[in-house]
């Protein structure tokens, strides 16, 4: 019996093998372990060998997605410190990462100064994205427009704004803390506007509406990129600590401890 047993385990492996269910394969024998002793049924069994390989194969998405997105870190929801930053309104930013502005084409604007957690929670969204299997990209406003010189002077800048008009969210990062030319302007009210009602972009910028001109250094330009994004749009206004201003005096707290241990008499 227990030949036959492992004859049919042997079976079962080469199949899933020959299935390629690599995941499947991983967790078979330790169902199957379960199966025998009767702590699962045979129907609990087969549900748990297919959530292995669904698991297997959802991870790899999410990373293949990770990886074409173009994310400097992986910064989730559960990590945010709302304690932090009273000023944001925590319903307002679980609500976003339900992703329902996704499927209406809506915008998202992270406003504050530097270091209060608008770059976490674009990338935060960004992933909550991947994870639904959607298309993401993340680029700084700079690295935007040196992407979109550059297909211009190639002369593929149709199909480069195809590119970038293709994720259901882009991240635009740091609008506001390097200085744009008024062609770099140009360039991105185009990707704004291919984008416009297509597909939503979340962006951060530590400069509020107002000063957007002097950021894109026309003002003109500026009101109808705004006018554009603010069409549909979620606004998230930050107002409080840095959150790498709080690192540093941790930092300094702790040297000064330890400076203060080192000293003691003994």
């Amino acid at each position: 019996m227990k030949a036959l047993a492992g004859d049919r385990r042997a079976r079962l492996r080469a199949m899933l093998a020959d299935l390629k269910m690599p995941g499947a394969l991983e967790a078979v024998d330790g169902i199957l372990a379960q199966a025998d002793s009767g702590a699962v049924t045979a129907s609990e069994a087969i549900e748990e060998l297919l959530s292995a390989q669904i698991l297997l194969r959802n991870n790899r998405r999410l990373q293949a997605a990770m990886r074409s997105s173009r994310l400097p870190a992986v910064k989730t929801l559960d990590q945010f410190d709302f304690s932090f930053q009273p000023s944001i309104k925590r319903d307002q930013i679980e609500s976003l990462h339900e992703l329902g502005f996704l499927e209406r084409a809506e915008n998202v604007i992270l406003l504050g100064p530097p270091g209060v957690g608008k770059t976490h929670l674009a990338i935060s969204l960004a992933i909550a994205a991947a994870e639904s299997g959607r298309k993401v990209y993340y680029g700084t406003l700079a690295a935007l427009i040196d992407s979109l010189t550059e297909a211009r002077a190639a002369g593929n800048l149709s199909r480069r704004l195809r590119v970038l008009t293709h994720p259901a969210l882009l991240v635009v990062d740091e609008i506001g803390y390097l200085p744009i030319s008024q062609d770099g302007a140009v360039l991105f009210f185009q990707l704004i506007n291919a984008r416009h009602e297509r597909a939503s972009t979340v962006l951060t910028s530590n400069k509020g509406f107002e000063e957007w001109g002097g950021v894109l250094g026309d003002e003109i330009m500026a009101a109808a990129l705004i006018d554009r994004l603010l069409h549909h749009c979620h606004i998230v206004n930050i107002r409080g600590n840095s959150y790498r201003m709080r690192a540093h005096q941790d930092l300094l707290r702790t040297a000064q401890e330890r400076r203060r241990g080192e000293v003691e008499p003994s």
